[in-house]
């Protein structure tokens, strides 16, 4: 007993060992760096510095040119909320637009991935044009159909008397709203059909094949089973889409610059004529700063909603 009491009190007396600290390996450091290092610095210096001093900007009334900066605080927040229809209207439409657009263009994108994901022999020719206006530059594009809408449909409508291609799709607003939906949505149809193709060709073909065995139709196999499956592509797709739309800028200034009589301007060009155009930089940033609080808000509900059915699924 007496033995056994003494290992025990010696056990008890004995010290636990330290382990030894673990030594920062530079050599790693210096590796990470070199190779992150580049890319957050510009992350940084093109992103976060300007993103921050546009928050600065917006709470003063510098006119973007001199170099006194006045301090006015909300005063440019109180005046968009009171005394600035023009943005509001702006915002109107590019709400509409946003819904129409990204509508349209993951029925078109969804529709191109499913009749591309068959057996068909031209199968890859076709996804490269399809894909292609998504390379073409939003300017390019858009002056390239506005000759379309002006000379092209009023060729077509002159020779053929379809109605359709006789309006004045520019010049009225309700055609010129759906102009600008079409160019949008035949310009990134294609970036969303590869996505929803690359989500189609990870599905489970064997889920497929026995939900067929048993006697599902093709809807039901559709709707039942592959679209739950690429609910990530949706959510996707949807983020994308839904950013890109809000965003409008060069396909809206190069198709209408806007009009008919400021029917179709776009926030993106409101801001950039408050900016650089009327010299009110300290507006302008306002604006902006409040139009990236919006587009969180909006992008974060839809990625929330469409991950909460992805659990469901």
């Amino acid at each position: 007993m007496e033995a056994k009491t003494a290992v025990n009190e010696g056990q008890l007396s004995r010290k636990p060992e330290l382990k030894p600290k673990r030594k920062i390996k530079w050599k790693n450091v210096l590796t990470y760096a070199a190779f992150v290092g580049p890319a957050l610095l510009f992350f940084v210096v093109i992103q976060i510095i300007p993103f921050l001093m546009g928050i600065y900007y917006s709470f003063t009334s510098w006119n973007g040119i001199s170099a006194a900066v006045e301090w006015v605080g909300f005063e440019n927040y109180k005046k968009i909320f009171t005394n600035d229809s023009k943005f509001f209207n702006s915002f109107w439409f590019t709400t509409r637009f946003m819904f129409a657009a990204v509508i349209i263009s993951n029925l078109l994108g969804f529709g191109l991935a499913l009749l591309l994901n068959g057996a068909l022999k031209t199968r890859n020719i076709l996804r490269t044009v399809f894909f292609m206006p998504n390379v073409i530059g939003g300017l390019l594009l858009g002056f390239i159909w506005q000759f379309i809408f002006v000379k092209g449909f009023a060729s077509v409508g002159k020779y053929t008397d379809i109605g359709i291609f006789k309006l004045a799709w520019l010049g009225d607003e309700a055609t010129a709203f759906w102009g600008i939906v079409i160019v949008f949505a035949w310009q990134t149809a294609g970036y969303m059909m590869v996505i929803y193709i690359a989500a189609l060709q990870g599905v489970d073909q064997s889920l497929v094949e026995a939900a067929r065995i048993d006697g599902a139709s093709s809807w039901n196999v559709l709707t039942k089973i592959m679209m739950p499956l690429i609910l990530p592509a949706f959510t996707i797709c949807f983020f994308l889409t839904i950013s890109m739309a809000f965003k409008i800028f060069d396909i809206n200034i190069s198709l209408t610059n806007g009009g008919p009589f400021n029917s179709t301007e776009s926030v993106a060009i409101n801001i950039y004529r408050e900016a650089f155009q009327y010299n009110n930089f300290g507006l302008g940033t306002a604006k902006a700063v409040l139009f990236f609080v919006i587009v969180a808000v909006f992008t974060t509900i839809q990625v929330v909603m469409t991950k909460k059915k992805e659990v469901e699924a």
